[in-house]
């Protein structure tokens, strides 16, 4: 048995870059950063901060609704699974990427003019207590582009 499970609650670095396929299927990424805090040790070493980026991917309805409500600097829940690749950039070197593709989402910076949270239509559930989004999205097994 395997699991290949991340949950992260973080900062997009900037708004999502949303294109469409051929097909129409969405695809959102964006930057996520995450930071655990600095601290002490107990003989006195100073431990910063320390901030990590993540490749964020998003499909389908899960993509169409980042391009509508998320932008630089809101805080998300992101749920998903780690993916790598790899390709050959434009001088032929072996470039590796690590990417978090989320299947299910929640949106936790509140939104103070909303007066209720919007729903998406596939594979939309209802929200916390906190205004925001949360969605999950089906499986993009078998129509990835690489």
């Amino acid at each position: 048995m395997s699991l290949n499970k991340v949950q992260l609650i973080g900062n997009v670095g900037k708004d999502p870059d949303v294109r469409y396929l051929d097909n129409g299927v969405a695809v959102a990424s964006f930057p996520l950063a995450t930071t655990e805090r600095g601290y002490t040790l107990a003989n006195g070493t100073q431990v910063p901060e320390r901030t990590e980026w993540h490749n964020i991917v998003l499909w389908r309805g899960l993509a169409e609704t980042a391009e509508k409500y998320v932008h630089k600097g809101d805080k998300l829940y992101i749920e998903g699974k780690i993916r790598s690749r790899s390709y050959d950039d434009q001088n032929g070197v072996k470039r590796y990427v690590v990417e978090i593709f989320g299947d299910n989402m929640e949106m936790l910076t509140p939104r103070p003019s909303q007066p209720s949270a919007p729903q998406a239509s596939a594979g939309a559930q209802s929200s916390s207590p906190r205004q925001g989004v949360q969605q999950q999205a089906p499986s993009p097994s078998d129509d990835l582009p690489f």
